[in-house]
């Protein structure tokens, strides 16, 4: 998802909303009140449309820049100065556009959008290479790009060890037809000798023509293993040889493979056996389609986009190695991040080879691996549960954090701000992981300015700089247990000492409790960030006294850590160990707060 920075927006913002604000927003309020014709009594605070921060008790000018204050009416939000709440009158409202929609459960969609280019399908590819050393004494193939066909001759080799081995085999089939007929010594012998000449290259009809013909030969044509292009030559006629050089490669252009771009935010709507469309330049109109088979596990650093690739059908032979692709995946999400997909639904797919898909359990017919079920993969049918989503012009963005205004349900004009969690962008809507509930009303227009007004009353709103990740309300009923935090001392631990394995060990409870995933991180960065939202959680949970504290809890802050946007940690010491940067700054950072007694 795109990031706004709002850093220049605001203080413009905040200028045109205070103007706004301090003559509407005060319910009651009069047409008068346009002018700003309100009464020093009716005023506890001014303040500056240029700098929100500065609040006086009386009229003057602004200590930063000058400017007359302009009155800041206290009855314009809730009394309580810790929640994010505020009221506006019906023409406040009006005059700020504000409007709500419900939060609901449907199925959305989401177009993945990809490039790439053809290549070859490597299990259909063969090489030719040197059993034995010798020289090119003819070419049938002289360039590549010929078609043939498989036991189509390719090149006549000279070779003299040919001359010994085939001399083995009459004489094997000499002792054969003298020894007696239960003589099963001489038929093995026989059989061994005709699987060497195999193992060499030969065909079934290559041995038979030296049997039939009785006499031995110095050279030996060599045949197309399969059908295809022939893409590589790597000798000339008349060059010698060593064994165990590859000769010749030939590619079967019936099958390739579409190997694609997709980018990191793409990757939750990704999964094994998906159908994909694509179109090609030389192709203008016609709509090509292949099958997800690859999902590369890791992630290129530089472009943050992951390899997809798809097995594709080319028995039309319009496509091409090489030709660049544009394509596009339409994936519908289910709760869970499941993929739905009907036609795969109870279905049996090959873990290693997706293009086998069977209706029972068995084993793949190219590897001969069992078959996986299509859910274990990420599918599910139609009969699961729609995701909770919201319009995309509903959060506020900043950073890593998300915050939404909500209609409170029987109070007309009071909106409170909430931090949720979002999952992924499908169109025109997020899907919420955390933070709302189906039928609530979000803001979906005028939510800026009542961030502003926020802003200006000195109220938490997205520019916040402690940032409280939202837990799910049944996660956050139960009280945090002794041993949840004894679990976090051991993740921060092991984070400090830089040994993931350690910290993910210890993970799984406090993932079921705050669904941040720390036990499945792949790398360090990861964990960090994730044991950062179970901070921020955890504190949620000792501010609001949900747990009874045997000892002493310290809170830690290092404002280096995430690119210096700062992040706190907590400790069962108060002696400095950075879990952010481990061995390579342990000491940064600084105690903040001690919290006991569940305080």
């Amino acid at each position: 998802m795109k990031m706004v920075r709002w850093g220049w927006i605001i203080p413009v913002i905040a200028a045109l909303t205070i103007g706004i604000w301090g003559g509407y927003l005060a319910r009651g309020s009069s047409r008068g009140a346009e002018t700003h014709s309100l009464s020093p009594a009716a005023v506890t605070e001014w303040t500056c449309s240029m700098h929100p921060q500065i609040k006086l008790p009386k009229p003057g000018k602004c200590p930063i820049c000058g400017m007359d204050l302009i009155p800041l009416k206290s009855d314009t939000v809730s009394s309580d100065d810790k929640k994010p709440v505020i009221e506006l009158s019906p023409y406040a409202e009006k005059l700020a556009e504000v409007s709500t929609v419900p939060v609901v459960r449907k199925f959305v969609f989401a177009e993945i959008r990809m490039v790439g280019k053809i290549a070859f399908d490597e299990y259909t590819m063969a090489y030719i290479t040197a059993r034995m050393p010798g020289r090119i004494d003819k070419l049938y193939v002289n360039y590549t790009g010929i078609a043939v066909k498989k036991g189509d001759h390719i090149a006549e080799v000279y070779s003299p060890d040919l001359l010994v081995a085939q001399q083995e085999l009459l004489q094997s089939l000499k002792y054969a037809k003298t020894s007696k007929s239960d003589d099963k010594f001489a038929v093995r012998i026989l059989n061994s000798v005709k699987e060497k000449y195999r193992l060499w290259g030969f065909s079934d009809e290559q041995i038979q023509e030296i049997i039939q013909r009785g006499t031995v030969s110095d050279h030996l044509t060599i045949t197309a293993p399969i059908s295809g292009i022939v893409i590589e030559k790597a000798v000339m006629e008349g060059q010698y040889f060593e064994k165990g050089e590859k000769l010749f490669a030939i590619a079967d252009l019936n099958e390739l493979w579409v190997n694609l771009d997709a980018y990191e935010t793409d990757i939750p709507w990704i999964k094994y056996g998906q159908d994909v469309e694509f179109t090609t330049e030389a192709c203008p109109g016609k709509i090509f389609k292949g099958k997800i088979a690859f999902i590369q596990p890791v992630l290129d650093e530089m472009t943050r986009t992951t390899k997809i690739r798809l097995n594709v059908d080319n028995r039309g032979g319009l496509l091409k190695p090489g030709m660049f692709v544009r394509a596009v995946l339409r994936a519908e999400m289910a709760e869970d991040g499941k993929i739905m997909n009907d036609t795969l639904a109870g279905k049996w797919i090959s873990p290693m080879h997706p293009e086998i898909i069977k209706d029972s359990p068995g084993y793949c017919d190219i590897c001969g691996m069992p078959l996986v079920s299509a859910e274990s993969l990420g599918f599910a049918d139609k009969n699961l549960k729609p995701p909770l989503v919201i319009p995309v012009s509903a959060p506020l963005l900043a950073g890593k954090r998300a915050v939404v205004y909500i209609a409170v349900p029987g109070k007309k004009g009071r909106y409170e701000g909430r931090e949720i969690r979002l999952g992924a962008k499908a169109g025109d809507f997020y899907i919420v992981e955390a933070g709302l509930k189906e039928g609530e009303n979000v803001v979906v227009s005028g939510n800026f300015k009542i961030d502003s007004a926020m802003q200006i009353h000195g109220k938490p709103s997205m520019m916040t700089q402690s940032p409280q990740i939202v837990k799910s309300e049944e996660k956050a009923s139960a009280p945090l247990s002794d041993e949840l935090l004894e679990s976090y001392f051991l993740i921060h631990k092991a984070l400090f000492k830089d040994n993931l394995d350690e910290a993910v060990k210890h993970a799984e409870k406090l993932d079921k409790r705050y669904s941040t995933k720390l036990s499945e991180a792949p790398e360090l960065k990861a964990a960090r960030e994730r044991f950062s939202m179970i901070s921020s959680s955890i504190y949620n949970d000792l501010k609001d006294g949900r747990t009874k504290l045997k000892k002493p809890v310290y809170k830690f802050f290092c404002p280096m850590a995430f690119d210096n946007k700062g992040a706190f940690w907590f400790q069962d010491n108060d002696k400095t160990q950075n879990p952010y940067f481990g061995p390579v700054m342990p000491s940064c950072g600084e105690l903040q707060e001690s919290i006991s007694g569940g305080k």
